[in-house]
């Protein structure tokens, strides 16, 4: 058998991106992410596209200065 490829709800994509399942369903509406819709409700995301889609490399080490804080945009933008 083939090999599957394994897509994510807006949930799971949110956990793994650390944002609200809000922002990744108004990121796709607003098509900065790709996703799949099945039905108008129905829509599920491919990880690697999103990443590619965002530029977030795959393994990345963040390190903040002392009592500092990123927003989601300087994650995407380092």
């Amino acid at each position: 058998m083939a090999d599957r490829e394994e897509f994510l709800t807006a949930r799971q994509l949110a956990e793994i991106l650390q944002v609200s399942e809000s922002t990744v369903r108004r990121l796709a509406q607003k098509r900065r992410i790709p996703c799949v819709r099945l039905s108008p409700r129905i829509i599920r995301f491919h990880l690697e596209a999103v990443r590619e889609a965002l530029d977030v490399p795959r393994a990345h080490s963040y390190t903040l200065p002392d009592e500092a804080q990123l927003s989601f945009d300087d994650l995407l933008s380092s």
